[in-house]
C-alpha cells in the first residue's frame, strides 16, 4: 500500500485546490502515472503514482483544498477487479436465509443485485470522476445517459439527463427555484465561486497595494525607427531564425534589461531590512488566459539575442494558454513587463508583481501629431509607457532615469547593441 501526497510545490507554496481527479477509485494506476491535478497558486499540477496498483481510497474531493504532505489518495497492490471486489462485500447471504421466506428479504436481495449491476456497468462506461459522482449524488444510471460531444461522460451530460424529472411540472417548479437563487427575480444575477487562481490574483494585488509605496511615472516613445527596423529586418529575422517572428517584445525586454544594469535599484527587492540587488535578468512576461494573469519569466535576458528572447516568449504563452506551465516557468522573476496595449490600452498604471522593485507597462501605438522643431509637425507612431515603482527603493530621480533610458534606446535601435 502506498499513501499518495501533496508533493513539494515551491518555496512560496504551501497548498493547492484538487481540480480534477484523473482516476476513480478501483482503477488501475501505473508507477509515474497521473492520477489527480491540483490548481495551485500560479500553475497546474498533475500528481502521480510512486507505485503500481490499483487506487483504493480517495481522501479529499475535487475542489477541496489540500496542504503540501497531506495524503489524498491510497494506491494499494494488485490488480483491479471492479465487480468482484464490489460483489464480495455486499454478497453476505447467510442473515438473509433465516428471512427467506419473507418477501421483503427477496425484494431486498434482487434490488441489491440490481444495483451491484448497474454498479458494474457504470464502472465500465467512461466518465470522468466529477460525473461518476454526480449521477451517484442523483442517483442516475450512467448506461442511460447521452454524451453532448465525445465519447466521455461528462457533469454537463449527467446534468441534462436530470432535467427531465425536476420539469414535470415546468410552471409550478420556475418559480421556486429563481425564489431560491434572486432575493429580486426581475433583477438576475448569477452567483459563482472565484477560482483560485482568481482567488489568489486578487489575494495578491492587495498585499502589494498594502505593503508598498507604489507610485507610477510616464513617458512616451516615438516608435518610428522601430518599426522601421522591424520592417526592414523581419523576413530575414524569420528566414534566419526558423520562423520566428520579430516583435517588439525582445526590443522592450532588451531596453529593460540595459537599463537595469544603469540602475540596479530597480532590479531588487526588500527583504526585512535588508535589499537584496538581483544581479540576474529574468523577465516576466504577462500574458493573459481565460483564468486571469499569468507571468512566466524569461531567464537570463542579458545572454540571449532576440530570437532566443522572442521565442521564449512565444514558447511561455502557448503553454500559459494551454494550462502547460511548470512552477519553474514562473519562478525567480526579477522585473516585469505588461502590456495592455495589446488590448487597446493607451495609458495604465500597472500593479508591481509580487515582491519585485517595479513593472514596465507598455501601451497602444497610435499615430499622433508630433512637434519636430519649432517650425516642423509629423505625425508619427507613438506609444505611452508607464513605470510602476516601489518609492521605498527606488527614488523618483531613478524611476525617470530608467524610463528615460527604455525611451532613448527604443528610439534609437541600433544602440541596444551597444548597451544590452
Amino acid at each position: 500500500m502506498s499513501e499518495v501526497k501533496v508533493p513539494e510545490l515551491a518555496e512560496s507554496i504551501t497548498e493547492g485546490t484538487i481540480s480534477e481527479w484523473l482516476k476513480s477509485v478501483g482503477d488501475q494506476v501505473e508507477k509515474g502515472e497521473n492520477i489527480v491535478e491540483l490548481e495551485t497558486d500560479k500553475v497546474n499540477v498533475e500528481v502521480i503514482s510512486e507505485v503500481a496498483g490499483v487506487l483504493t481510497e480517495i481522501k479529499a474531493e475535487e475542489g477541496d483544498t489540500v496542504e503540501v504532505g497531506s495524503v489524498i489518495a491510497v494506491v494499494s497492490d494488485g490488480e483491479a477487479q471492479p465487480a468482484s471486489n464490489d460483489a464480495k462485500p455486499e454478497k453476505q447471504e447467510e442473515p438473509s436465509k433465516e428471512d427467506a421466506g419473507k418477501p421483503e428479504a427477496t425484494e431486498a436481495t434482487e434490488d441489491t443485485e440490481t444495483k451491484e449491476e448497474s454498479a458494474s456497468s457504470n464502472e465500465r462506461i467512461q466518465a470522468t470522476p466529477s460525473a461518476r459522482r454526480l449521477a451517484r449524488e442523483k442517483g442516475i444510471d450512467l448506461s442511460k445517459v447521452k454524451t453532448q460531444a465525445g465519447d466521455v461522460i461528462r457533469p454537463e451530460d449527467v446534468e441534462s439527463a436530470a432535467k427531465p424529472q425536476p420539469q414535470a411540472k415546468p410552471a409550478e417548479k420556475s418559480q421556486p427555484a429563481q425564489a431560491k437563487s434572486n432575493d429580486n427575480p426581475s433583477k438576475p444575477v448569477v452567483r459563482e465561486k472565484l477560482s483560485r487562481r482568481r482567488q489568489t490574483i486578487a489575494k495578491k494585488l492587495l498585499e502589494v497595494s498594502n505593503n508598498t509605496a507604489m507610485l507610477t511615472t510616464f513617458n512616451e516613445v516615438d516608435m518610428t525607427n522601430v518599426m522601421e527596423l522591424r520592417k526592414r529586418k523581419k523576413e530575414k529575422f524569420q528566414e534566419d531564425h526558423n520562423g520566428t517572428r520579430l516583435g517588439f517584445m525582445s526590443f522592450f525586454t532588451k531596453a529593460a534589461v540595459a537599463a537595469l544594469k544603469k540602475y540596479p535599484d530597480v532590479n531588487a527587492e526588500i527583504d526585512g531590512t535588508d535589499l537584496v540587488l538581483k544581479q540576474f535578468y529574468d523577465i516576466g512576461i504577462a500574458v493573459s488566459t481565460e483564468e486571469g494573469l499569468v507571468v512566466p519569466i524569461v531567464k537570463d535576458c542579458d545572454k540571449k539575442n532576440f530570437a532566443e528572447i522572442e521565442q521564449d516568449i512565444v514558447d511561455l504563452a502557448v503553454k500559459a494558454k494551454d494550462k502547460k506551465l511548470g512552477l519553474d516557468d514562473m519562478m525567480g522573476g526579477s522585473f516585469t513587463i505588461t502590456n495592455g496595449g495589446v488590448f487597446g490600452s493607451l495609458m495604465s498604471t500597472p500593479i508591481i508583481n509580487g515582491t519585485q522593485a517595479a513593472i514596465l507597462g507598455m501601451h497602444s501605438i497610435v499615430t499622433r501629431p508630433i512637434a519636430i522643431d519649432k517650425d516642423r509637425m509629423e505625425n508619427r507612431p507613438m506609444m505611452y509607457i508607464a513605470l510602476s515603482y516601489d518609492h521605498r527603493i527606488i527614488d523618483g530621480k531613478q524611476a525617470v532615469g530608467f524610463l528615460k533610458t527604455i525611451k532613448d534606446l527604443i528610439e534609437n535601435p541600433e544602440d541596444l547593441l551597444l548597451e544590452s
